[in-house]
């Protein structure tokens, strides 16, 4: 995707601002504890209980909130029990939105999402209707004043990666889900932070916006990161630079 550095930074900071008002934290407990009910609480051996873990230790989150929620999945103590779904759908300009959701009440996030998606410009679609165009994939943002590049490129590909793609600031590094905490680790060993880890969905290919739907899409986007049932939304636009500057400006 087109500018997907500069928004993955955006969510970066958007992120930040979020765990300051508790709302990240929120959606963080919530995935570690689905984590731990499908794949058990031992992270050596359940990745997305590890990845998860990972994202809320650089969100600050106390151990004990982990610890906590861990629990809470496998059953020792008490807690809400979560559903995950997805919603695919279209946006202003007929962008391919799937938002990935973990609900304790699916009836009512399904209406609450086609609220937004209805207020904001958008449809939902049936399942499958977009979902072919996104690919799970293990994404790491790396500022280009951390290393050089066939530095990355040797120690990446040689921990896993599949692709690197570079832009004036930063790094993008690709790869399988499975094998994101393996790169991460590699960086680590070398000294390297990370603007951004995440597992995210890619797609195949982009639909350009500009001007008012643009901004439309933008709005709807955030709309839908606000609700506390969203975990995350992927979009296959490309918005040009200007538009997410902006953005980021008012953040």
């Amino acid at each position: 995707m087109s500018g997907h550095s500069k928004w993955a930074s955006i969510k970066h900071k958007k992120g930040a601002a979020d765990a300051k008002r508790g709302r990240l934290f929120t959606k963080l407990i919530r995935e570690i504890t689905v984590a731990a009910k499908d794949g058990g609480g031992n992270p050596e051996i359940n990745p997305r209980l590890r990845t998860a873990i990972s994202r809320a230790k650089d969100a600050n989150m106390p151990s004990n909130n982990i610890d906590n929620a861990i629990k809470k999945g496998t059953g020792e103590l008490p807690g809400v029990v979560y559903e995950s779904c997805i919603f695919e759908a279209y946006g202003p300009g007929g962008v391919a939105i799937m938002v990935e959701a973990l609900t304790d009440n699916k009836n009512r996030t399904t209406a609450e999402v086609r609220n937004i998606f209805s207020k904001k410009n958008g449809n939902m679609a049936g399942s499958g209707s977009v979902a072919w165009i996104f690919n799970a994939k293990g994404y790491i943002l790396v500022a280009k004043s951390k290393i050089s590049e066939d530095e990355l490129f040797t120690l990446a590909v040689e921990a896993g990666a599949e692709d690197i793609k570079s832009d004036d600031k930063n790094y993008e590094i690709f790869c399988d889900p499975k094998d994101l905490e393996n790169v991460k680790s590699a960086l680590e060993g070398k000294g390297i932070t990370w603007e951004m880890a995440d597992l995210t969905m890619i797609p195949s290919n982009t639909i350009k916006v500009t001007g008012t739907e643009a901004k439309q899409v933008l709005a709807l986007v955030e709309s839908l990161e606000d609700h506390d049932d969203v975990q995350k939304v992927h979009g296959n636009f490309d918005i040009p630079d200007e538009i997410l500057e902006q953005l980021a400006s008012e953040m």
